[in-house]
């Protein structure tokens, strides 16, 4: 009986690694798949050779397991190609993001989807993707990409240009995550909810939001948010814990907006330009925004993880529990052609009316073996699509500069960046952007 090879690149991000492999062994159908690990430091890519043999062993998978720093060779014949990296790392590209950006007088949260540190990432990491796609056309041009790289509509806008006939879907877990924190909001049960959501990757929004009623019918949850937020009920204490991340900006949005959006309050607040501004620290109060919370995230990842390796290499077995994330429905889908829906990032191809056609947008698609099929949503109420737009002013820009190799749109999509703009004048965007390029040369393509 033939069985699937998966292919992950940027396999040295093991809890990544360990996370989605779980999910797969929980697949009977997926059991028997090989797997191909690549990554560039082979130390890392051991880490993680060691934890998938232990998984796999626990899990009773039974196929084989192979690593490589080649990444061609590692695509050979695979089914499915998972890719998860970062390039320039926590240190130093990520540091620099923060820490240029913030002489400049710019504050940042996250600075991977937007702004210049989501502008930075992108020109960092593109051409990396684009080497995956050219290395899937030559070895596995029927495999399917499944793209976790951020920032996320911009790499996959930018594949999808370049490398058209590459079947791939970008993929986060916004969606299906903030609906059971909601859920969690309200002490009902996830598994009762079922809801329509469409936008772009981080804002995007639930259209309809509804559970289960004891009847069997279906009501909107919306007033049952609303009321909870305002009797001090909800939001509840962040999910994973992080007392940082209280989520005030989502809601008090939700209160503007009548719809709730799908990625975090931390996340959101540096989307739009009403959260973060100088000399307003009762802003930053009020919405407890948490500045500067990626770098401090990365510092605790980085040492939990040691302690995590200790744990993974002293025992003898690993299990793991079935987590939200899509990859292993979508394999299974595909594989044993069991329809499945799933949140993925595609080209906006007749999907969404009241945004750009060609954009990257997250919507519902049907899989099987036909592979990905988005569905099409049709016109979004307009406030919204107003502040898509605003974003993808931005991605249209940087997407632009990338496959034209346009230095000049660089500056231009900083300069429509909502918070960016809101904070700067026009000479310091560009004393800014210049001095990120200057900083960053080392993992730029050369034409920057």
């Amino acid at each position: 009986m033939h069985h699937p090879k998966i292919t992950f690149i940027g396999a040295g991000s093991t809890i990544f690694v360990k996370n989605i492999l779980g999910d797969v062994f929980h697949k009977p159908a997926l059991k028997g798949a090989d797997v191909a690990l690549m990554d560039i430091d082979p130390v890392r890519l051991e880490e993680s050779q060691i934890v998938v043999s232990k998984l796999m062993e626990s899990a009773g998978a039974t196929g084989n397991i192979h690593c490589y720093t080649d990444q061609k060779e590692a695509l050979k014949g695979a089914d499915f190609v998972v890719v998860a990296f970062q390039i320039g790392g926590y240190e130093p590209c990520t540091v620099i993001d923060f820490d240029v950006c913030k002489k400049h007088g710019l504050e940042q949260t996250i600075a991977d989807t937007l702004g210049p540190g989501g502008i930075m990432r992108s020109l960092r990491t593109v051409p990396h993707l684009w080497q995956i796609c050219e290395d899937m056309t030559d070895v596995c041009p029927q495999a399917t990409m499944l793209n976790y790289v951020n920032p996320m509509a911009m790499n996959t806008w930018a594949m999808y240009e370049k490398y058209p006939h590459i079947k791939q879907v970008g993929l986060c877990h916004s969606v299906q995550g903030t609906a059971e924190e909601l859920a969690r909001d309200l002490d009902i049960d996830y598994s009762n909810l079922r809801y329509t959501c469409a936008g772009i990757n981080h804002m995007a929004y639930y259209l309809t939001l509804e559970k289960k009623t004891e009847s069997g019918e279906y009501v909107s949850i919306y007033p049952d948010l609303l009321e909870a937020y305002e009797m001090g009920q909800a939001p509840k204490p962040n999910i994973h814990g992080n007392p940082r991340c209280e989520n005030i900006v989502r809601y008090e949005m939700f209160k503007k907006l009548g719809y709730f959006v799908t990625e975090s309050s931390e996340h959101f607040a540096e989307y739009t330009p009403y959260f973060i501004k100088p000399n307003r620290p009762d802003l930053i109060e009020r919405y407890k925004v948490p500045l500067d919370e990626y770098p401090k995230r990365c510092v605790e990842q980085i040492a939990n993880w040691k302690k995590d390796l200790e744990a993974f290499k002293q025992a003898e077995r690993i299990e793991q529990k079935e987590s939200h994330e899509y990859a292993s429905t979508i394999m299974n889908a595909i594989w044993t052609n069991t329809p499945s829906v799933i949140y993925g990032n595609v080209k906006n191809e007749g999907l969404i009316d009241n945004l750009p056609q060609g954009c990257c947008v997250e919507v519902a698609c049907l899989v099987d073996a036909n592979g990905i099929q988005p569905t099409a949503v049709g016109k979004l109420p307009n406030h919204l699509a107003a502040l898509m737009q605003t974003n993808i002013n931005v991605q249209t820009l940087l997407t632009e500069a990338i496959l034209t190799e346009n230095r000049d749109r660089i500056y231009h999509a900083a300069m429509l960046d909502p918070h960016t703009a809101a904070v700067l004048g026009i000479e310091e965007i560009y004393a800014l952007v210049d001095e990120l390029i200057e900083a960053q040369q080392d993992w730029l393509p050369n034409w920057i």
